[in-house]
Parts: C-alpha cells; sequence; structure tokens
C-alpha cells in the first residue's frame, strides 16, 4: 500500500472517532463549558451563637455561619464579623475569615469566635465578600453576657427551687429561735443540690436579711459549704440576729472563688399586721416572736433568797413619769405647810 493509501486510512479514522465521541457524549462540551461561566450564588443562613470561652472581664462568643452555594466557583470567600455595642453603638471588635474557592451546590459551614468585654449586649453583623465585593449580609443579636458565668466559677451546685406555687416549701425557709431586748434570732435554712455528676464543693453561702419597708442590711452571714456528693442534696443552716416586730426579705447568695453562682429570695414575717408588698390586705394580727421560738426562755430563779427581778408597772404608756411627777408635788405642797 503507498503512502497515500496510508493517509486515506488515517483520515478515516480519525473522522470516525470524531463521529464516535459526539454520538457518546453530545453536549458534554457544552455542559462543562456553561459550568464554568454559571454565576456563583451563596446565600447566607441564620447565624447561631453560642458562648465559648468565659473569662471575668472578657467572653467569647461562638458564631455557626452557614451558608448555601449554587452555580459555578466563588474565588476568594471572606467572611466578617463586627460586634457592635447596642448600648452604645460603637463596634466593640472586628473578625475577618477567607475561606477561599467555594465549588459545587453545597453547604458551607465554618465557625467565628468574637471575644467582647462581659458586659450588656451586642448586635453581630455578618458580612460575605467574594474578590471584594460584598454579596451577602445577615445580623443576629445576644443580650445578658455580663450573666455568663466565667469558666473558673462554674459549679454544678443550685439552690434547689421547689415547684407548686404558693403551697411548695420556700427557698429559704427561717425559724424564730429566740427573742430577746427587741432583738430576734433567726435560722435559716437552704437546699442545695448537685445536679453534677462528680463532688462539688468549696462555695461560699452568704444570707442577708433585708427590712421590707427600707431595705435596709439588717444582718448578714456567711457559711463554708462542704463538698457535695453527685445527686444529693444538704441544708445548709445560718443564724440572723434582727430587730424583732419587722418584715424581712432573705437574700441568699452562692459564691465561688468571690464570683457569685446562684441567688435566691425568701422572708421572714415578724410583723404579720404589716402588708408586704404582693398583698395589699391589712390585718391586725397579735403576733409575738417569742411564742415561736425554738428554744424557751429559761424561767427566773424563784427560790428564796433570789432577788427579784424588777418589773414595769400594768399601767399605759407613761404612767411612771406621770406618778414621780404627782409625788414632787406632794412633797413640795407638804413642805410649804410645815414652814407656814
Amino acid at each position: 500500500m503507498n503512502r497515500e493509501a496510508w493517509l486515506g486510512v488515517l483520515a478515516l479514522l480519525l473522522v470516525a472517532a470524531a463521529v464516535g465521541l459526539v454520538a457518546l457524549g453530545p453536549g458534554a462540551l457544552a455542559e462543562r463549558t456553561d459550568e464554568d461561566v454559571r454565576p456563583s450564588r451563596l446565600s447566607l443562613q441564620e447565624p447561631r451563637v453560642a458562648a465559648g470561652e468565659v473569662g471575668g472581664e472578657r467572653a467569647e462568643l461562638s458564631l455557626d455561619v452557614r451558608m448555601d452555594h449554587r452555580g459555578g466557583d466563588a474565588e476568594n470567600v471572606t467572611v466578617e464579623v463586627q460586634a457592635v455595642d447596642t448600648d452604645t453603638g460603637l463596634v466593640a471588635t472586628t473578625v475577618r475569615k477567607d475561606l477561599g474557592t467555594i465549588s459545587g451546590d453545597r453547604e458551607v459551614r465554618t465557625r467565628m469566635n468574637v471575644t467582647v468585654d462581659r458586659q450588656g449586649g451586642y448586635r453581630l453583623d455578618i458580612r460575605v465578600y467574594e474578590d471584594g465585593r460584598r454579596i451577602e449580609t445577615g445580623s443576629t443579636r445576644v443580650s445578658g453576657v455580663d450573666s455568663l458565668t466565667p469558666d473558673y466559677a462554674e459549679t454544678s451546685v443550685g439552690f434547689e427551687r421547689f415547684e407548686g406555687g404558693e403551697t411548695s416549701p420556700p427557698v429559704i425557709a427561717a425559724q424564730s429561735l429566740i427573742e430577746r431586748n427587741n432583738r430576734t434570732t433567726l435560722r435559716t435554712a437552704t437546699a442545695l443540690t448537685n445536679r453534677g455528676s462528680g463532688p462539688a464543693g468549696g462555695l461560699e453561702l452568704v444570707v442577708v436579711a433585708r427590712q421590707v419597708e427600707s431595705n435596709i442590711i439588717a444582718d448578714r452571714t456567711s457559711v463554708r459549704v462542704d463538698e457535695i456528693d453527685p445527686g444529693r442534696t444538704v441544708n445548709e443552716t445560718a443564724d440572723l440576729k434582727v430587730p424583732s416586730n419587722y418584715n424581712y426579705y432573705l437574700d441568699a447568695f452562692l459564691y465561688r472563688d468571690g464570683v457569685l453562682v446562684d441567688t435566691v429570695t425568701g422572708s421572714a414575717m415578724l410583723d404579720p399586721s404589716r402588708p408586704v408588698p404582693k398583698n395589699t390586705t391589712r390585718e391586725e394580727v397579735d403576733f409575738q416572736a417569742g411564742d415561736f421560738a425554738g428554744t424557751p426562755e429559761p424561767e427566773p430563779d424563784r427560790s428564796e433568797g433570789a432577788t427579784p427581778m424588777p418589773t414595769e408597772s400594768g399601767g399605759g404608756p407613761g404612767f411612771g413619769a406621770v406618778g414621780a411627777l404627782a409625788a414632787l408635788v406632794g412633797l413640795a405642797a407638804l413642805a410649804a405647810r410645815r414652814n407656814q
């Protein structure tokens, strides 16, 4: 076979191969071209915020940022999160993260950590950029950042709060022990439960008696809380000495390393005739704190030779002063007669 014949056969084979490719994959080349030129679309979903590391002055807010990608490749994608103080309107901090090129129809997820002062609330503005061009925005808010417990102060122990409305046991029980010299000793009891999986302790319980009408602190005391086993409840008692015949709020504070971790409020009524803020009904009640004393006062010694204790006259208020004045007038009149 001569040279021209070989070239003819080769040309026929090339034509047949081209026809086969077209028959097996029609539009394949066109599809690839369409994929390259399709515009990319990134849609930002509602972000989720969780607390990260929490310190005494600063707190980390962890954002779970999710985007839906459709279309062609999105190149040089950058996500920016800006925290704005909701009280002042000032920018607290700004963080950015490069995601590079995003391709394929899928959900894209990234985590952004923003560290702010542990106080107030913040608006978190989210912006998505592609090649320096902003293509998507979103926003969310957080409040009560100051209520986040620092990591070093976390504890599984807290006050036991009873459900059941007015018939449930009080969170702080109070018992009147002794009344003496217009002072009443109150013994308070609070229930502490360890809801963790291991022993916990090293806490300080502070109990404060606050007079209802004036909010004046009548007395306060603190007790050390020993280790509590997991799943167990203990009752911690603390004694307060307050002026009698007043009503009090009883505030209990639980601290760990000087950081407040839990608090509850109860009440003690030593004067039921005075209305409490939640009840405007007024009813006079003959109430003596000594009637509820857990430890009765010892009776005075009535044996022979014992010196009797002085007692007040059964007269009304001011009777002693009037009697003394009348006696002085009588003595003066008697002296005047003798001098005549």
